[in-house]
């Protein structure tokens, strides 16, 4: 009795489990439209133009994922939220994915009954500081005062460093991006603290950006990726690998320009699979066979997308460094598709 107990409790508790699964899948379809947390405006990685048009590399990705599910890249509605707000947005159900530059912890992953999928962003945190401040060293900023975004990992990374360092600064808190170029420019703080993908994209912007510098310390390790709702393992699965299947494109050689052509003619067991020309990749997960096939078609592989928004040549001039494939030195790599 007591056995049948309980596979009758694990039974309920694997249904439970498998509906709470398929839950934001099937909203996504039912809906039409991929919610989407996004940055509230950060040059490069995801920002509105001035018709609305939202563009970035992180928006990219958001991108990708609605092509995988609903086969168009457009029907996404970008939702932009602060970094106060941005997990409790996405544990009530306001979106359904989180690309918005946020750094995976252990509290956050086992606090916020949230899961980091991926990691599309190695970054780290740095300092922002006008030429004429006359400083070459984070270590010189003693006393000085540093805007800072608060309900973010920089404000116990600022003030780990301080401590470790012996020095002192007085915290100026801001709650986004814009509000922090703003204070900065301003004069309101000497410094601006936040990871160095994020001071490039603000010094981009700048009408005298060659007037400052990104000062040369690295003082954390920032691992930036999509977040998904804890227990929604099919989801999950989706959105990790619609963002391998960008890198796995990139290894392979598959451009948004000849994922057609190579669909046709490889002979590359991965690649048939990736592409849906063989095997059920997809419907093993609620898509279409062709899913990752149309993420690659709407934005390109990861190199192209970090190219376009943030790379050597833009505005933001970002080199891979560690967002490198792993064959060319870097950390980026995705597990077998098969």
């Amino acid at each position: 009795m007591k056995k049948s107990v309980f596979f009758g409790a694990l039974a309920a508790t694997t249904l439970v489990a498998g509906l709470a699964g398929a839950a934001t899948l099937d909203e996504v379809k039912a809906r039409g439209e991929l919610l989407c947390g996004s940055n509230t405006g950060l040059t490069g990685f995801g920002a509105p133009d001035a018709s609305g048009n939202w563009a970035g590399f992180d928006v990219d990705l958001c991108r990708a994922v609605a092509a995988a599910v609903l086969g168009d890249p457009t029907k996404v509605r970008f939702v932009p939220l602060t970094g106060d707000i941005r997990f409790t947005a996405l544990q009530s159900g306001e979106v359904d994915l989180l690309v918005r530059n946020s750094t995976w912890t252990f509290s956050r992953d086992s606090e916020l009954a949230l899961d980091f999928v991926a990691v599309n962003y190695y970054d780290g945190q740095g300092f922002m500081v006008r030429k004429d401040l006359g400083v070459s060293s984070a270590k010189e900023l003693d006393g000085a005062t540093v805007c800072i975004q608060s309900g973010t990992t920089t404000e116990l990374n600022l003030a780990d460093f301080f401590k470790q360092n012996n020095i002192t600064y007085q915290p100026v808190n801001v709650a986004d991006d814009t509000e922090a170029q703003r204070q900065y420019v301003a004069g309101a703080c000497d410094a601006y603290t936040t990871d160095v993908s994020g001071l490039a994209a603000s010094r981009a912007t700048l009408p005298d950006a060659e007037n400052h510098v990104i000062l040369p310390e690295i003082i954390s390790k920032e691992p930036l990726g999509p977040v998904v709702r804890h227990g929604d393992n099919n989801w999950a699965d989706i959105v990790r690998w619609t963002y391998y299947a960008l890198l796995i494109a990139e290894e392979k050689g598959i451009t948004q320009a000849n994922v057609n052509e190579v669909a046709t003619s490889t002979t590359d067991e991965e690649i048939r699979r990736l592409l849906g020309v063989s095997g059920d990749m997809g419907v093993k997960i609620g898509l279409q066979n062709e899913s990752f096939k149309n993420a690659i078609l709407a934005v390109g592989n990861y190199g192209e997308i970090f190219a376009r928004n943030i790379g050597e040549g833009t505005s933001i001039n970002l080199a891979r460094g560690l967002n490198a494939l792993w064959t060319q030195g870097g950390l980026q790599y995705a597990p077998p598709f098969r």
